[in-house]
């Protein structure tokens, strides 16, 4: 599990095809940055722009993960060098500075507005169709391994035509010490929705179908 605060900004220096051919996954070597290494083992979590992955070998200042095919083809931002968000797997004696995080990412974002606004910015980002019902007004969602707060939900269309867009305000410090600041428009995202949310849409989808059987 993960909170959702990035620790530090790592950076992609190598992306090595594994062996397999063209189904096969990569492997990566990521400068740590910032994030001490010294306490973490082989096999423990990192999640890179919101993607867990398995560290497979380490030394002081760099660690490597094996990306497979299908987290490659879910995932934006793992087939190329360039700055990761980096953050260590939770222990029991942190704090949970942002929301309960998995890790796991549910769906690509598209970036459709990224301005400033007074001493902040404005972060807008189109959500897959099948993401739309679980973004609400000041609730969470993990953009690119950092937890947000919805400031706005904005629906357009209906059915199979709904577009859902929210709307996002960054500070300065979220800024300054993540990679969200190279966002342009165009530019797709990793999301991963709320935990609770996800877990709400089952009860509330099986009881549906309890309650049609009756």
């Amino acid at each position: 599990m993960f909170t959702g605060i990035v620790a530090a900004v790592g950076k992609i220096e190598s992306v090595k095809p594994l062996e397999g051919g063209s189904f096969a996954g990569v492997r990566l070597d990521i400068h740590a940055g910032g994030l001490p290494l010294a306490d973490v083992g082989l096999g423990d979590s990192i999640a890179i722009n919101g993607a867990c992955m398995t560290v497979v070998e380490k030394d002081a200042t760099h660690f490597r993960v094996d990306v497979s095919r299908e987290s490659l083809n879910k995932t934006v931002g793992l087939d190329q060098q360039g700055e990761v968000n980096l953050e260590k797997a939770l222990t029991l004696n942190e704090r949970l500075g942002g929301h309960l995080v998995s890790g796991h990412v549910d769906g690509l974002g598209v970036v459709r507005k990224f301005e400033p606004v007074g001493e902040s910015w404005e972060l807008v980002v189109e959500a897959p169709h099948d993401l739309a019902k679980f973004l609400a007004y000041k609730g969470s969602i993990v953009v690119n391994g950092v937890s947000l707060t919805v400031n706005r939900v904005n629906d357009i269309g209906t059915g199979a035509e709904l577009v859902c867009q929210f709307s996002i305000n960054l500070i300065p410090h979220t800024i300054a010490v993540t990679t969200l600041k190279h966002l342009a428009v165009g530019h797709q995202v990793n999301l991963e929705i709320d935990l609770i949310a996800r877990y709400v849409e089952r009860m509330v989808s099986v009881s549906s179908l309890i309650g049609a059987s009756n």
